[in-house]
């Protein structure tokens, strides 16, 4: 199994939830990296979206344990959300078109 996760909003580094301390418990992180697509402000976390296309900053995990971290992770991210391959690794995308005015222009959650 693909054991590369991009992370773009509330499971990056700089937060503190359960999940987030759940990736960093049972990855590594391998550094700063960009996905083509754009994020969308939805409630209060980010959703990805292959289109337009943008650039998204986020961070790039590798996973010890494929299979049970992202089993872990598809249950946080829930419903709304589907994990897809964008080059060479899994992303979260979110199934519905969100607002164009919600867009997050920078591409940046933790810029906003």
């Amino acid at each position: 199994m693909l054991n590369l996760l991009f992370v773009y909003g509330t499971l990056r580094s700089e937060f503190d939830n359960r999940y987030a301390r759940l990736l960093r418990s049972q990855a590594e992180l391998v550094g700063r990296a960009i996905v083509p697509g754009s994020i969308y402000r939805v409630a209060h976390y980010p959703a990805f979206r292959p289109e337009p296309v943008g650039e998204v900053y986020g961070e790039m995990y590798r996973l010890s344990d494929p299979e049970a971290t992202l089993k872990a992770l598809d249950e946080y991210e829930g419903p709304e959300f589907d994990r897809v391959m964008i080059n060479g690794s899994w992303i979260y995308q979110f199934r519905s078109e969100p607002p164009e005015n919600s867009r997050i222009v920078s591409g940046d959650f933790m810029w906003r």
